[in-house]
């Protein structure tokens, strides 16, 4: 009997380890002990069996880590997994709520827009300008012939740079991405100017088409230089070609503007970028050209949210990369060299909207680039009014307004980017 106790008390740990895994260890177990101790045997066997169910909690708990980094639902501390950013908004009900208040605010800037100036006019009469207007009226011909065509092109400026800012930040796949920073608005700018001081040409809408083909000349210069070495186009080598280029084209600019005193009065005043002194007529070029852009970046939306994962995930996904690419550089140029022949270069517009927008509705093209069609035109409206009651017998350009309101928001972001080598 002491012999046939000890067997199964030398056996039990040979079929604790056939539990972990080394099964030829129970056929050995069974031929050792003689009939008597073999029950026992076969009792502690099969309580060593049942029991072999157990220690695989044990064995789960040795891999928790990669378990609990995957599902993070235990509540034992371990770190929860990072979750994508969805913006404050996070559901679809909501963003569209967020969409309908950002266009109420859009209405509320129009009427601000059309009504404070220098001579203030209230709503009522503005109301009444615009549904029955009276030539006779001085205050109404104010609304009409200047306030109306500064207010729309507001609009369509706002929109134009802030949908172009949200373009080339998803193109690059840098945040710190504008068309002033990477040089598009100082190639418009250069045509601009060559066009009125070496062609002699006056009209708004004659210039348009050099404004557009500089646009495209520097987006692609950026985007070709920024392309070069093994690494491909990185968001700093784009940044650093954009702010290159825009200097040396910036430089262009001025040497054509100083050998000509006449060009130098026109240029002087729109190179600081407004949106005054526009007139309804101008509409026939600017309307159609913005929207076409505004289209064209709404048509790319989904596709880019598939080339924020890669060129390889988004042709997985069935992105086309190379059609994408194209249209979102025409769109950049339809919006910024049209917006610039229209306002003049005015910065911080796009690189501040869409950064705005993101914290709301999170990093989904769809919504960005719809948000930033609403909050773009609202922005450049209340800064437009701020420059006009800025100064008690003038008015600041609205150019000088973003140039002041943008410049801390752009070393903010500069400083939240450094970290991560932008």
């Amino acid at each position: 009997m002491p012999e046939a106790t000890a067997g199964p008390a030398r056996l039990a740990p040979r079929v604790v380890r056939s539990a972990a895994g080394t099964a030829p260890a129970a056929p050995r177990a069974a031929a050792a002990p003689p009939a008597s101790a073999s029950a026992s045997a076969s009792a502690s066997a099969s309580a060593s069996a049942s029991a072999s169910a157990a220690p695989a909690a044990p064995r789960a708990d040795a891999d928790a880590p990669a378990a609990t980094t995957a599902t993070a639902t235990a509540p034992s501390g371990a770190p929860a997994p990072r979750r994508a950013r969805t913006g404050l908004l996070a559901r679809n009900g909501a963003r569209v709520a967020g969409l309908a208040v950002a266009l109420v605010a859009l209405a509320l800037a129009t009427v601000l827009s059309l009504g404070v100036g220098h001579r203030a006019i209230d709503p009522a009469t503005v109301i009444a300008a615009l549904t029955a207007h009276d030539a006779s009226d001085p205050l109404h011909v104010m609304v009409m012939e200047l306030r109306v065509p500064r207010t729309v092109f507001a609009i369509l400026v706002g929109a134009a740079l802030a949908v172009c800012g949200a373009l080339i930040q998803a193109f690059t796949r840098n945040p710190l991405a504008d068309p002033g920073i990477l040089g598009v608005n100082a190639g418009a700018s250069f045509a601009v100017t060559f066009a009125v001081g070496v062609l002699g040409l006056t009209a708004p809408g004659a210039y348009v088409p050099f404004a557009l083909f500089g646009a495209l000349v520097l987006t692609l210069l950026v985007y070709g230089l920024g392309s070069f070495g093994p690494s491909g186009a990185t968001p700093m080598k784009l940044t650093l070609a954009g702010v290159a280029l825009g200097a040396a084209f910036t430089g262009f600019t001025t040497a054509i503007v100083l050998q000509n005193h006449s060009t130098l009065q026109v240029m002087r005043f729109w190179g600081v970028g407004s949106v005054g002194g526009r007139e309804l007529d101008q509409l026939a070029w600017a309307l159609p050209l913005i929207l076409a852009g505004l289209i064209i970046g709404l048509v790319c939306a989904r596709s880019l949210n598939a080339l924020a994962l890669g060129d390889d995930l988004a042709q997985a996904l069935g992105a086309r990369v190379a059609v994408t690419r194209l249209l979102v550089i025409i769109a950049v140029t339809l919006l910024a060299g049209t917006s610039v022949a229209a306002a003049g270069p005015i910065a911080f517009v796009g690189i501040m909207i869409p950064h705005v927008v993101r914290w709301f509705t999170g990093p989904d093209q769809r919504w960005v680039l719809s948000y930033s069609m609403v909050v773009g035109p609202t922005f450049l409206l209340l800064a437009d009014v701020l420059g006009r009651i800025a100064l008690p017998n003038g008015e600041l350009r609205v150019g000088i307004v973003t140039g002041l309101l943008g410049a801390p928001v752009l070393i903010a972001l500069v400083r939240r980017t450094r970290a991560s080598g932008l």
